[in-house]
C-alpha cells in the first residue's frame, strides 16, 4: 500500500486507506503498539484529505471568478502556491 506520505494519493485513495485503517483499529485485534502507528498515519492521512479539499475549494473559487469576471485562468493553477 501506499505510504500517507505519498503526496501523489488521490484523495480518494487517502480516503480509502484512511477508512481501511479505522476498520482495523475498531476490531480491537491491533496490539497497543501497532494502533498507536495506524493512528499516526491515519492522521497524515486527514492531513492530507484536508488539503485535498482546500485545493479543490480553491480552484472552484477560481473557476467561479473566471465565470464572472473573464479574467482568471486556470492554465498555471498550482495549489501548492497558495
Amino acid at each position: 500500500m501506499k505510504s500517507a506520505l505519498d503526496k501523489d494519493l488521490s484523495f480518494e485513495g487517502a480516503l480509502e486507506r484512511l477508512e481501511q485503517l479505522v476498520t482495523r483499529m475498531e476490531s480491537g485485534e491491533l496490539p497497543l503498539a501497532e494502533m498507536i502507528d495506524r493512528f499516526e498515519e491515519g492522521n497524515k492521512l486527514l492531513g492530507l484529505c484536508t488539503k485535498r479539499l482546500q485545493d479543490a475549494g480553491r480552484k472552484i473559487e477560481l473557476l467561479r471568478q473566471d465565470r464572472e469576471t473573464k479574467a482568471v485562468t486556470l492554465e498555471n493553477f498550482d495549489p501548492d502556491q497558495s
